[in-house]
């Protein structure tokens, strides 16, 4: 069932929102293959250039929850229309910026922006599509194309690069996001706003939002993701990563504690989130599929153009195998509702797995490309796409729909968290082996930290095998404050099922 809407197709509706996916991962991944013109252009040092990447990924996971709320209490329709039109702003702004301080700022914020884009997209894509297959189909595809936009950034940036200018990387933002911000205005109706969420008071909205809890964790993620980036250039052991690393932990645990003390409904993220079904055992998954597809760009990228001295233009074609195959992989959303959610995750980590063994004992050396690199690129994108897809659609189902911004913010901030987290160990190991072993010519580095994803992976596999409950599979949303215990469902079963049909029917018969 989809729900219907004047002026707009649902279909529409599901292109503006996949743009938003596809400009955020563009606004990062372009930028890997812009790094080396503007060290040159700018006299960059290696740990300013750095912060270029990190910036943006430090300002969007810290500022997601806020997002999320806001998306949740207020009209979801202005915080996506706020995200996009603010991306073309800032990233116009950077074009013309020739200086390294002023450009990472504007990264910064542009990571602001970007990140009220995500949780905004993913509450009006679940009110558009109430229907738990058609759900799954349009997560699939929104997370589809933030995958493809990871390679087509690194593609389209390196023609900028080298056929125009790096200032274009900005602009092309500016040139997309101009025009989708001014369609969402007019197409995407405010009929898809939260509807319980219209009907509370300004005061109420304004308490229901938890300033106080969401300030604390975001100073406490900004603080943690500055230290274990820092790590990896400073030294763990230096002040700069210890002291913000020891405070944003004290902070986390203040966050909670705070979260338990006021009402469930005024907290950011109420405790009982984390006890509905299999929602903790699916955030840990969320941790890892981009931490995969990050260190296959960063390792590859610079092995093949400093190393092996490839254009940039080549280096992005040979990344290819890993769009393709996840926006083939992007199409399987209805399968959780055929299969359980339990196996096609462990699918998607076993074919990850066996793709990480090949990267670590192959790619040293050009001509290992197609019997090594290219399969692995095809098997491994394949595998973390079927992770990810299916944790992002299992994780919706597992929380109420009215929560749907707060979860999105979770799920993308835990992607961006684990991302940013094992780039720093990726980072630090390839230096310590390759400070023994030949240096950054030498490929033992690289191996290393490919055996060390296959040991997270292998956490990762035995955690879901093990905690992961089936017995809530296919099962209706729970509803707002149930946490989902299956024997109370149970006893009711029947009823909670007819009562969720008809509330959807009473949604579809809405006056639009």
């Amino acid at each position: 069932m989809v729900r219907e809407f004047p002026g707009a197709t649902p279909v529409i509706l599901l292109f503006l929102f996949c743009l938003a996916q596809f400009l955020d991962s563009f606004n990062n991944s372009a930028l890997f293959s812009a790094i080396p013109a503007l060290e040159v252009s700018m006299g960059m040092t290696e740990s300013q250039s750095t912060w270029i990447i990190s910036g943006f990924q430090l300002t969007f996971a810290s500022f997601l929850l806020i997002s999320g709320r806001i998306s949740d209490v207020y009209n979801p329709k202005t915080a996506f229309v706020g995200g996009v039109s603010g991306l073309a702003v800032i990233s116009l702004c950077a074009g013309f910026v020739n200086d390294t301080i002023p450009l990472i700022v504007l990264r910064a914020l542009t990571g602001i922006a970007s990140s009220m884009t995500i949780p905004s997209a993913l509450t009006l894509l679940v009110n558009v599509f109430p229907d738990p297959l058609e759900q799954a189909r349009a997560i699939g595809l929104f997370g589809g194309c933030g995958c493809v936009a990871n390679v087509l950034g690194l593609m389209i940036g390196a023609m900028f690069v080298e056929w125009t200018s790096y200032h274009f990387v900005f602009w092309f933002v500016t040139i997309v996001a101009t025009p989708a911000a001014l369609a969402c205005v007019f197409i995407i109706p405010p009929e898809i706003s939260n509807t319980k969420g219209n009907l509370e008071p300004a005061a109420a909205k304004w308490k229901s939002l938890d300033l106080l809890g969401i300030t604390i964790l975001t100073a406490a993620l900004i603080l943690f993701i500055f230290a274990v980036t820092s790590g990896s250039t400073d030294g763990w052991a230096s002040v700069m990563v210890l002291v913000p690393l020891i405070i944003s932990i004290l902070m986390v645990i203040g966050f909670f504690c705070w979260e338990t003390i006021i009402p469930a409904d005024k907290a950011a993220i109420p405790p009982r989130t984390w006890f509905y079904h299999n929602f903790s055992v699916l955030f840990g998954v969320a941790l890892f599929p981009f931490l995969w597809w990050s260190t296959v760009f960063s390792i590859f990228t610079t092995l093949w153009q400093n190393v092996f001295e490839w254009s940039a233009i080549s280096s992005a074609v040979h990344m290819l195998p890993i769009g393709v195959a996840a926006f083939a992989i992007s199409f399987t959303g209805p399968l959780s509702r055929m299969f359980s959610p339990k196996w096609i995750i462990l699918t998607g980590l076993s074919f990850c797995m066996v793709a990480t063994v090949l990267l670590a004992l192959g790619g040293g050396k050009s001509e290992e490309y197609w019997p090594y690199i290219f399969p692995a690129f095809f098997v491994g994108s394949a595998g973390a796409m079927l992770a990810y897809t299916h944790t992002n659609i299992a994780i919706f189902q597992a929380a109420p729909s009215s929560m749907a911004g707060t979860v999105g913010a979770i799920f993308n901030g835990a992607l961006q968290f684990g991302s940013a987290i094992g780039l720093a160990g990726v980072s630090s190991i390839e230096t310590s082996v390759e400070a023994k072993h030949g240096g950054s010519h030498e490929y033992n580095g690289r191996a290393a930290t490919f055996w060390f994803l296959f040991a997270i992976m292998s956490i990762e596999f035995i955690s879901v095998s093990i905690f992961y409950d089936r017995s809530t599979d296919h099962r209706p949303q729970p509803k707002h404050g149930d946490p989902g215990n299956p024997a109370r469902r149970s006893t009711d079963s029947d009823e909670k099922i007819n009562d969720t049909i008809i509330e959807k029917a009473d949604l579809a018969d809405l006056p639009v």
